[in-house]
């Protein structure tokens, strides 16, 4: 069985999480710091929307790549991925832009990466229940 489409959002977010890397490394050798934020608010930040990724995007493109496994509709699967995505990229510009605080797209973002990490784990306890 192809995984194309679960496929295409893991490399997509791949290239979400290298970038959000470069991001880091810029800041960290523009200010001269190595490790930790150095008291940077930006690095601080910076840091934050790179690991935020980083501690959910298995989760969800596990259970993304689980559901296309157990024949999820691939309509379903690029609606999931997508507002994936859309959630990711709100998070990230509303953490920076919010300075930590309250924002628009961090609410969002995070409110929608649980909504599709939930969604797809009751997809995939329903393709367990049935099975």
């Amino acid at each position: 069985m192809s995984v194309s489409v679960s496929g295409f959002y893991i490399a997509l977010t791949a290239i979400m999480a290298v970038f959000f890397t470069y991001r880091v490394v810029r800041l960290r050798r523009g200010l001269k710091i190595g490790l930790g934020s150095g008291g940077s608010e930006e690095l601080r930040l910076a840091n934050r929307v790179h690991a935020n990724l980083i501690e959910n995007a298995p989760m969800a493109l596990l259970l993304l790549l689980l559901a296309e496994l157990n024949g999820l509709a691939p309509v379903y699967l690029h609606a999931a991925g997508t507002v994936w995505l859309v959630a990711r990229i709100l998070h990230a510009i509303g953490l920076t832009q919010g300075r930590g605080g309250y924002h628009f797209g961090r609410f969002w973002g995070v409110l929608l990466s649980w909504l599709v990490i939930l969604a797809l784990a009751v997809v995939n306890l329903f393709y367990f229940i049935l099975a």
